[in-house]
């Protein structure tokens, strides 16, 4: 069913996948949130990939350069402001490509191409009356970048001074009056309450929940002002015939998912398969009301249609408390001192989406040890190893085997986690429960050196009548490895390339369709042997913190 379901999706399928992360902003280097949005959505991009192999993905992703904090943050620098951006931009590609996010665009505010959507959108906007120049006044916050309702407001002491915070994000705020440019949002609360009446248009659905939680209970939904005195923000794109004013950073910020797609240039964006509305914009919890409220209200302004989801994550905390500069508990990634398949593995093993994940470098290095070094890695390299393994073979498996073996409870719990095991994590990658699909490998993983430890296949290799039982545990073994490779592709990519590499298999054979019926249920199977590649294999390397069981290690080795 699963197969017949996927073949009618990709005739169905015309137009290209699209998937995006926010876009950074460039007021500071990127930290280890930043690099978990990435690694959600190119996740999300690599499943769907792998169920759908003919599928065009889109994946985006970039820098956000404008705003009072990137003058600030380029002041401080002592650099020029595209100097300054091209910098941090530069730090975030190089990041990405560390870690194996495969995004196929990467968008920067500042270039022409997006100056020039952001002003087809504005003119839009005016175009169809939802922007009108008015007196504005209230409560706003440098860091957020945006006004603060007042009953979003509190008092608060900060360094023994009484000032007012927003709730929200806790910054600080003070009293602004201005003219500038105003959205109609007060127009878009009804259209948005029903959007938000869609099922799964926001996952996980607490915060969809958040936000019509959020329209009903402000009976005031005011309109917002969407521009800026360029005397006071004058790293920004200036509003369309009105070098007074520069646009709102939210607004222009937003707007690169048109951009991405050739918007507003009709030719280009049908030459990218017409791609929107997005399949899934991935943003933490943070950002949520701007690409939960402002987002589609300004789409809807413009006749266009709200994306098809957002996936909402939480932060990552250190001791319990949100990174911030201010606390002097940011981790960058490249300090943990783990390798990035490691510190990629335990960000989307560990992370629940709902809930805030607590960063620890000992708990990264013991879980990458227990799971990626012992569990997995253990038991490739024993299987596929010269020991137990001298001709470097998958063996044959013949029923007649296979059925002996299977009669033992070990050895028939294994085949039974082996078969379910694909379906259970096609559930959770929909569902983007990444560490589900951790847990149900790891669980298999588990089961199966339970089998191999049972079976003692070291034993048997000292007795030539027991070859074939040994043949069968070994087939059965990388077979639950080639399994578990092809389904940990969107986690890991470069751990599982090496595991599938050592098999063998082909690259036309690690599709989701590859890993859906194990072997031995198979029909009409040809049984004879194939080779995996020899030579000595460590799949993934054990960590160790102390020095002096390094020097140890290598030693002995």
């Amino acid at each position: 069913m699963r197969l017949t379901l996927r073949l009618l999706s990709s005739v169905a399928q015309t137009r290209p996948f699209y998937v995006t992360t926010p876009i950074f902003y460039v007021n500071a280097a990127p930290h280890l949130g930043h690099l978990y949005t990435a690694l959600v959505a190119d996740a999300i991009q690599r499943f769907e990939k792998l169920t759908n192999p003919d599928c065009n993905v889109i994946f985006s992703t970039g820098t956000d350069e404008h705003g009072t904090k990137i003058q600030q943050a380029a002041a401080k620098a002592n650099l020029s402001l595209p100097q300054y951006c091209t910098d941090i931009s530069n730090e975030y590609k190089e990041l990405f490509k560390e870690y194996g996010v495969g995004y196929t665009d990467f968008i920067r505010t500042t270039e022409d191409r997006h100056k020039k959507a952001v002003a087809h959108f504005w003119n839009k906007l005016l175009k169809e009356d939802y922007i009108y120049k008015a007196k504005y006044s209230g409560w706003y916050s440098v860091n957020d970048e945006s006004f603060v309702l007042e009953t979003h407001v509190k008092d608060e002491v900060k360094d023994g001074k009484n000032v007012k915070v927003s709730i929200e994000s806790g910054h600080t705020v003070e009293w602004t009056e201005e003219t500038n440019y105003m959205f109609r949002m007060s127009a878009f609360k009804t259209h948005l309450q029903e959007w938000l009446k869609q099922d799964g248009v926001i996952m996980p659905s607490k915060f969809q929940k958040q936000l019509q939680d959020s329209l009903l209970s402000d009976v005031y939904f005011p309109d917002i002002s969407v521009s800026r005195p360029s005397s006071r923000v004058h790293w920004a794109i200036r509003v369309p015939g009105d070098d007074e004013q520069s646009i709102y950073v939210w607004l222009d910020a937003l707007i690169n998912y048109l951009t991405v797609l050739g918007y507003p240039d009709e030719d280009a964006m049908k030459a990218r398969g017409r791609a929107w509305p997005a399949d899934v914009h991935v943003v933490g919890k943070d950002i949520l009301k701007f690409h939960g409220i402002y987002w589609p209200a300004f789409l809807m302004a413009i006749k266009w249609h709200p994306p098809r989801r957002l996936v909402c994550h939480s932060h990552w905390t250190v001791d319990g408390a949100k990174m911030s500069k201010s606390l002097g508990n940011v981790v960058a990634p490249r300090t943990t001192g783990v390798e990035p398949s490691a510190l990629r593995y335990l960000l989307l093993r560990e992370a629940t989406m709902a809930h805030d994940a607590n960063f620890s470098s000992r708990k990264l290095v013991a879980v990458a040890n227990s799971e990626l070094a012992d569990t997995l890695g253990n038991l490739a390299s024993r299987a596929a190893g010269a020991a137990l393994n001298p001709r470097a073979e998958l063996p044959a498996l013949h029923p007649h085997d296979l059925a002996a073996l299977a009669a033992g409870e070990v050895a028939a719990y294994l085949l039974h986690c082996v078969e379910r095991l694909p379906e259970i994590c096609y559930t959770h990658y929909k569902n983007y429960q990444f560490y589900k699909v951790a847990d149900a490998v790891t669980h298999c993983l588990h089961s199966a050196n339970l089998f191999f430890e049972t079976h003692k296949p070291w034993e048997l290799r000292k007795n030539v009548e027991k070859q074939k039982e040994l043949d069968v545990i070994l087939h059965i073994t990388m077979e639950t490895l080639r399994i578990c490779g092809i389904i940990l592709q969107p986690i890991i990519p470069e751990i599982s390339t090496k595991l599938l590499d050592k098999l063998q298999i082909p690259k036309d054979c690690r599709n989701w369709e590859h890993c859906e019926t194990p072997s031995w249920r198979i029909e009409g199977a040809i049984y004879e042997t194939k080779n995996i590649k020899s030579g000595k294999f460590v799949l993934f390397q054990r960590i160790y913190t102390d020095k002096k069981n390094v020097h140890k290690k290598k030693a002995s080795a």
